[in-house]
């Protein structure tokens, strides 16, 4: 994926060995004093302690730096992991001379292990003396974990003859079914930006991208998404919401967010198949949604999914049970891509197998179901589910 630098955004990666060995996993971003910064966090009971930390430090003040570790999830480690968390901000405060307040922590990993503060501590000086505007893909990379892909983007907008910058990154390959953001995604640009709109753009950017998809149905306890205005471009700030320049803004972010969150889904543990659910004929959000996740997550229609396998009933019986109330079944209808595989709730008449099975073997493939209620439509993107999704995280921690 394309990227370009963001003025006053540096960035430095390091192998600090806090679980990985010899691959870098420790990430310092540097934002510009007088940034905006909005962000989304994990709905999860059981937050990790750098989502608190981050939340309570964000209500404070503007932030400065974020560092991001990879490998260790800082989750379910109580008071000691607080204390850890907060540790590593006051350290990077005196290594990089700021408050303690204005660093938010971020934490990816395996739940339940408290975040070791030693190689954090010895990594800290030489991470502050890499930064670098240049260094975004080194950073994409050090905040993976099952991940096999970095996930990098880019997309430039003209504002007045001037053109703009709205960069991100993300990780997130399994544990992926965010409510509010996603795994970890960070997403800057250089215009400048009052919070209150920031945060309005941020939010009507995660709706259609992060939280429409789903590789497995679990939220993580880690979930963070930032978005970060740096006010590095010479463009006036956007302070109006009918503001022309806030519009693009908005356009430009959900288009950043929505690359990444289909990069997520492709990079799905041992995924093969990238499949979009697309609900019509809803009465509403909630039960377009409600019908499209328990699609998406039945195991048998994964299963099938990846098995190449036309199995339309499986289909069929997953939107049965998806919860909706007086559901007319001689209304619905289903389709794989162009081919009609349900019409009037019965196989339809003019579908054969052969048919089925050519889309079936596809990459990227389209369910769409007409529930004939409504003018209510969702979208959400999912995978199959694999063999190597179990060996994944069946061997997680070994």
């Amino acid at each position: 994926m394309k990227f370009i630098p963001i003025g006053g955004i540096r960035l430095a990666t390091i192998a600090a060995g806090i679980r990985y060995q010899e691959r870098e996993d420790l990430v310092l971003m540097e934002l510009p004093k007088g940034n905006s910064c909005a962000a989304v966090f994990t709905q999860n009971a059981f937050c990790a302690a750098p989502v608190l930390v981050a939340r309570e430090h964000l209500a404070a003040t503007s932030p400065r730096y974020l560092l991001i570790n990879s490998g260790n999830a800082n989750a379910g480690t109580g008071e000691p992991g607080l204390l850890a968390a907060r540790q590593s901000c006051s350290l990077l405060a005196d290594a990089a001379g700021c408050d303690a307040e204005q660093i938010l922590p971020f934490s990816t990993g395996v739940i339940g292990e408290l975040l070791p503060i030693e190689p954090i501590q010895a990594a800290l000086p030489s991470l502050v003396s890499q930064l670098d505007e240049a260094n975004w893909p080194q950073a994409a990379s050090a905040i993976m974990t099952t991940d096999t892909q970095a996930k990098l983007v880019s997309r430039q907008i003209e504002i007045n003859g001037q053109m703009a910058t709205v960069t991100g990154m993300a990780k997130g390959s399994g544990m992926i079914c965010p409510n509010m953001a996603t795994m970890l995604a960070y997403v800057v640009t250089d215009l400048a930006v009052t919070p209150e709109l920031l945060q309005q753009a941020l939010e009507l950017a995660v709706a259609p991208s992060f939280n429409a998809i789903t590789v497995d149905g679990d939220t993580s306890t880690n979930d963070a998404c930032l978005l970060v205005a740096a006010g590095s471009s010479s463009l006036p700030k956007i302070t109006n919401v009918d503001d022309v320049a806030f519009h693009a803004l908005c356009e430009a972010v959900t288009e950043v967010c929505m690359v990444l969150a289909r990069a997520i889904i492709k990079d799905g543990e041992g995924a093969t198949k990238l499949v979009t659910i697309l609900v019509d004929g809803a009465v509403d959000e909630v039960e377009a949604r409600q019908v499209a996740y328990t699609v998406a997550h039945s195991p048998l229609v994964k299963t099938a999914l990846f098995a190449s396998d036309p199995n339309w009933g499986r289909i069929l019986a997953a939107v049965g049970r998806a919860g909706v109330q007086d559901l007319v079944v001689e209304r619905v209808g289903i389709w794989l891509d162009q081919v009609c595989i349900v019409r009037r709730g019965s196989r339809a008449e003019d579908y054969s197998e052969s048919r089925g099975q050519a889309v079936m073997d596809q990459d990227e493939i389209t369910i769409r179901i007409e529930l004939g209620r409504g003018d209510v439509s969702s979208r959400i993107l999912t995978c199959d589910l694999s063999h190597d999704y179990v060996t994944i995280n069946a061997e997680y921690r070994t």
